[in-house]
């Protein structure tokens, strides 16, 4: 087991190098690249300083290598627009999008694995073509269109939760208004999430209901309950794991469309901001947090899977 994970944090390395070298290259040699942040109207003397303390005056190849020089050190460079360090806004940043991403999958798997369960132990009845129904909509329905219905039928319409932020401006800080704030942008990220949850957790169930030793556990006239958690449920976590090890990246990446409609300062509205504008070296250090997220998942994934399931061996 030891084994295979260094080897596959070996691969995940290899992986997160690949993608910010290409991340890289398709910044600076895409029309504009970092020098569209230069002032025209300033004098050809600023403007070949500031090619310089950019280091835009050296080839392509030769600027990422010494960006991935600083990068190994911890050192992701200054953000071109508001020239912080990119790790202090990162810091700033992903704890929001941690707080915004633990309440949602909270709420998805509390909610979507006992919906699952429910529709498939009840499968063809109107339980399951009810959660089917809901599970359709939510991967059908357009996130920014979601959450924009948010905010008109609850800030403008009925005036219950406030349109965006993560806090009041001008009021102390408060677990009750951060729950004010939180309640909208985490009520869109569960719609779009819950139809994965619930779609595996039925999936996976139905599969091992139909086992010859579910059928022995009923006929051994076990409870209902310790059937289905204790045996079924055990079972079928394997694939309920892999859906949630793809979930957790995506949330902590920030989801880039609600935070934005939501304004919550996370990592989403920091990833857009950074493209805007054309701060290649903050959208760099949001591909490496990112990049980085997905790795550990992957592996925590993996690690989970042997747990779950002692025949799942890495060798």
């Amino acid at each position: 087991m030891a084994r295979y994970l260094v080897i596959r944090l070996g691969q995940g390395l290899l992986t997160l190098f690949l993608v910010t070298l290409l991340t890289f290259f398709l910044i600076n040699l895409s029309p504009g690249g970092p020098a569209a942040v230069m002032n025209m109207q300033t004098t050809a003397e600023q403007r070949e300083a500031l090619t310089k303390q950019l280091g835009l005056d050296k080839p392509v190849v030769e600027r990422y290598a010494d960006w991935l020089k600083h990068a190994v050190q911890g050192d992701l460079g200054l953000s071109l627009d508001s020239q912080q360090p990119v790790t202090t806004l990162l810091k700033e940043r992903f704890p929001n999008t941690v707080i915004l991403a633990s309440v949602t999958l909270v709420v998805t798997l509390v909610i979507g694995i006992p919906l699952g369960i429910l529709a498939a132990v009840k499968r063809g009845s109107w339980i399951d073509r009810l959660s089917t129904f809901f599970s359709t909509f939510g991967m059908a329905v357009p996130d920014f269109w979601l959450g924009t219905l948010l905010i008109i039928l609850f800030a403008v319409t009925f005036q219950v939760f406030p349109a965006s932020g993560m806090t009041t401006a001008g009021m102390n800080f408060s677990i009750a208004d951060l729950f004010e704030h939180m309640v909208m942008p985490v009520l869109a990220l569960s719609i779009l999430m819950l139809p994965n949850i619930v779609r595996f957790t039925r999936s996976a169930m139905v599969d091992v209901l139909d086992l010859d030793y579910i059928r022995t556990a009923r006929a051994k006239g076990l409870l209902a309950g310790r059937v289905f958690f204790r045996h079924a449920l055990r079972n079928a976590l394997v694939p309920i794991v892999a859906v949630i090890g793809l979930i957790i990246p995506l949330l902590l990446g920030g989801s880039v469309v609600i935070e934005s409609v939501f304004g919550w300062p996370g990592m989403g509205r920091l990833a857009v901001q950074a493209a805007t504008n054309r701060d290649y070296t903050l959208v760099m250090g949001v591909t490496v947090l990112v990049g980085s997220i997905v790795i550990l998942c992957n592996l925590l994934t993996d690690f989970i899977y042997s747990v779950l399931d002692p025949r799942i061996q890495h060798d």
